[in-house]
This record gives structure tokens, C-alpha cells and sequence, in this order.
């Protein structure tokens, strides 16, 4: 009856933090010594200077868009691209007190915000491609200046022309995709968007974090920091990064057990572990299942001794 519904099928949890906490962290020591270093790297990639490209006074028709503020700080990146996705992870671990979630959640949104911000950075530094508002980085007083190879002499604020150079791709918008993407796939895979139920106001959850990182990309455009290109290739890099960090904790979101981390499975396979906890979605528990089963199972067997022994079979 329940064969092949797999996907109707949840394990109850034990493993909460006082239990287990230890034991996780210490299994992935060597995943957080990497996303220190990968912090490290990006402190670094942020200080060096990019490369300073030409730019010629015939590129300027398309740099000369005026100097705004961001629409959307860069402090206010971390807060909805981290703390806001594991703030949600809490509050699911605070329903099913599962610690393998918590920490492969919080792990693998934590490798997708800085592998991806190491990538943006490390190609920001590369390509040095200038800001549409370079020409008023550079000459801010509307006065340019070139050398006899016809690239510019600026004469503005250091810290000015150094993030003048840093178009391409968009920071905000690969750390807005990382962040949010990574969050859109962990509540597609909870909520079970694709338990073919045709529930489609559960994918209206999971693409409002898309939404907010497309308006996040979209302002860096309206914002003149960024030109539509360095908004697309970022919100790209974050998204591919993202996937293949959620993917290496968790199934696919279409996946039977796309609902738990590969971890919490495995647990459960473990010597000890509690079988009588195994409950299908529908709410009826697989020990109903096995006591419902067992009268047919047990008079088919009767039937089948009866006819052996009187020759039949």
C-alpha cells in the first residue's frame, strides 16, 4: 500500500544540540577552518587595488552617470542575506530539534556567501571594468584629464576611483543570490513545493527570497554603481554557488527526502537508532501500518500451510 511513497515518510528527531552539537562540529572542524580562510582570502581581495583598465574619452559616454548613494547599504547585505536565512533555520530546528539541519543549513549558507563573494572579488579585481558613474569618480570637479595615450589622468578620491573599478560583476547581487537563493532552496525542500499536490502557493514562498535578490540587482542599476551585465553575470555566480552548497547537505528540493540533510538520514540508519519514530506525512505511523498489515500477512500465511499440507500447492 505504502510502497514507492517514500516522499510521505518523515523521521521523527533526536538530535538536538546538547545531544549531538558536539559531535557535528568536531565531524566538521576542517569545513569551518576553510570557511575561515575563505574569510581571510576575502579580507584581502578587498584591500588590493583592481586593475586599472584604459579608459579612453570616448568610453566616457557611458560613464558619465551621476554619483548616488546605494538604495541598498552594504551593511544591510549581511542582515538579509545571512542572518535573516538563519534566523529561519532556528526556527525550524525549533520544531524539530534536528542539529544535523541546523549546522548543515548554517554551514552550507555560510559557504555560499563566501565562496561566492571570493569569486566575486577575486573577478571584480581581475577585469577592472569602470563603474557607469567612473567619470565623476575620477574627475569630480567635471574637468578630465588624459595622457598622451588618451587614458585618463583622474584626480579624485583614492577610495573613489579604486571602487570605480569594480563593476563587474556585482557584489551585491551574487551575495543577495547566494544568501536568498540558498534560502529559497532549503524552504522549497521543507515545505515540499514539488510533492506533486499542485499547491502552488507554495512557490510563491519560495521565490520571494528570489524576488528580493532580483530587486537587490535591479537597484544596483537604477543606483548607476552597476551596469545590467554586472548585475546578471552576479546574480548567476550566486545562484550556481548557492546550489551546489545546498546541494552537498541536502537532496534536491524534488527529491523524496528532500525535506532532511543526507546527514539525518544516515543517523537514522545508525546502530540504535529509534524506528518506531518513523511516521508518514498523512500522520499515520508506520507502526499502525505494520499492525494493520500483520492480520493479512499472517492469514495468507494460514492459507497457504492448509493448502500445502492437504496437497494442493
Amino acid at each position: 500500500m505504502f510502497e514507492g511513497r517514500a516522499n510521505e515518510v518523515e523521521l521523527g528527531c533526536q538530535h538536538t544540540v546538547k545531544s549531538h552539537g558536539a559531535t557535528v562540529a568536531r565531524t566538521h572542524k576542517h569545513d569551518w577552518l576553510m570557511l575561515l580562510l575563505l574569510a581571510v582570502i576575502e579580507v584581502i581581495l578587498y584591500i588590493i587595488h583592481p586593475f586599472y583598465r584604459f579608459v579612453g574619452e570616448d568610453m566616457m559616454t557611458d560613464l558619465k552617470y551621476p554619483m548616488k548613494d546605494n538604495t541598498v547599504p552594504v551593511w544591510a547585505v549581511p542582515l538579509y542575506a545571512v542572518l535573516l536565512p538563519i534566523a529561519i533555520f532556528v526556527l525550524f530546528y525549533l520544531r524539530r530539534a534536528d542539529v544535523y539541519d541546523l549546522h548543515h543549513s548554517i554551514l552550507g549558507l555560510l559557504f555560499a556567501v563566501l565562496i561566492t563573494g571570493v569569486l566575486t572579488d577575486a573577478i571584480k579585481n581581475a577585469v577592472g571594468r569602470p563603474r557607469p558613474d567612473f567619470f565623476w569618480r575620477c574627475f569630480p570637479d567635471g574637468k578630465d584629464l588624459y595622457d598622451r595615450w588618451g587614458n585618463v589622468i583622474c584626480h579624485g578620491k583614492d577610495s573613489d576611483i579604486k571602487e570605480g573599478h569594480k563593476s563587474f560583476p556585482s557584489g551585491h547581487t551574487s551575495w543577495s543570490f547566494a544568501g536568498l537563493g540558498f534560502l529559497s532552496l532549503y524552504l522549497s525542500g521543507k515545505i515540499k513545493v514539488f510533492d506533486q499536490r499542485g499547491h502552488v502557493a507554495k512557490l510563491c514562498i519560495v521565490f520571494l527570497p528570489i524576488l528580493a535578490a532580483c530587486l537587490v540587482g535591479i537597484s544596483r542599476v537604477d543606483d548607476y554603481w552597476h551596469h545590467w551585465q554586472d548585475v546578471f553575470a552576479g546574480g548567476l555566480l550566486g545562484l550556481v554557488v548557492a546550489t551546489f552548497c545546498y546541494l552537498q547537505f541536502f537532496p534536491p528540493p524534488y527529491h523524496t527526502e528532500g525535506w532532511g540533510p543526507y546527514a539525518y538520514f544516515r543517523a537514522q540508519e545508525e546502530p540504535g537508532s529509534n524506528p518506531q519514530t518513523v511516521q508518514p506525512v498523512n500522520g499515520i505511523s508506520m507502526q499502525q501500518v505494520n499492525q494493520q498489515s500483520m492480520p493479512n500477512n499472517t492469514a495468507e500465511n494460514r492459507n497457504l500451510n492448509d493448502d500445502m499440507e492437504s496437497g494442493t500447492r
